[in-house]
């Protein structure tokens, strides 16, 4: 398989999740990046647990 298909396979789970979970990994994501500089990041367990709160509300 070509490095095309392969990040086709790995990515149909996300395209084709419903707006809601997409919404979910993106911000999970996003924050997971912001995290990234620290040696050790806090709470982060916490903010992903607020994120899915607020998306499912």
């Amino acid at each position: 398989m070509n490095e095309e298909a392969n990040l086709s396979k790995v990515q149909e789970p996300i395209n084709t999740a419903p707006p809601e979970i997409r919404e979910i990994i993106e911000r999970v994501l996003q924050l997971e990046k912001e995290k990234l500089y620290q040696r050790s990041p806090r709470n982060i367990n916490d903010d992903i647990v607020k994120i899915v709160k607020e998306v499912i509300q």
